[in-house]
């Protein structure tokens, strides 16, 4: 039985969602990070789907380090979808308030075919991750989801640098 990897994380607590009310205004703020094309949900499944490719190939370490980014996403994706429930709204996979049918799709997930461009693929996302997130704050006037999304944004600077080493790494 393999056992989970140590989600790559910085050592700080994570605010809780205690207090939260319902809230449209910061739902339809937070919303698009939970499952989107550029979400902790896509970001799931695009860092699991590269470590099998590392792992494949022979690069072990670097497979546990996607795998370990992929358990930090799971967190935040947690720690997203009981945010969006306290502020009233199912967490369901799709941009939400869901617009129609607009629900997200795995075709968002990076399926590069070489390892360099996966990692390239990934630095991106953890910068659109970062950028959207930043944006978020400047809009949110809610000082409880303020503080979840800035812990969450900790992370996104580790992986983002983690991944830029490893680009490094890899191109020597």
């Amino acid at each position: 039985m393999c056992s989970m990897p140590k989600p790559l994380t910085v050592n700080l607590p994570y605010p809780t969602t205690e207090g939260i009310c319902p809230d449209a205004f910061s739902l339809r703020i937070i919303s698009p990070a939970y499952a989107s094309p550029v979400s902790e949900l896509n970001a799931v499944l695009q860092y699991i789907y590269h470590s099998f490719f590392f792992a494949k190939n022979g690069y072990n370490d670097y497979a546990d380090t996607l795998m370990s980014i992929a358990v930090a996403e799971m967190k935040h994706l947690d720690i997203l979808g009981e945010t969006i429930l306290a502020l009233g709204a199912p967490p369901i996979y799709a941009r939400y308030p869901a617009n129609g049918f607009d629900f997200y799709s795995s075709k968002y997930v990076s399926y590069s075919r070489t390892l360099k461009n996966m990692l390239e693929d990934d630095i991106n996302g953890e910068r659109q991750a970062i950028c959207g997130y930043r944006k978020m704050l400047k809009t949110l006037k809610n000082e409880c989801i303020t503080k979840i999304v800035s812990r969450i944004i900790e992370d996104e600077l580790v992986h983002l640098e983690t991944l830029e080493n490893m680009l490094t790494e890899f191109k020597c």
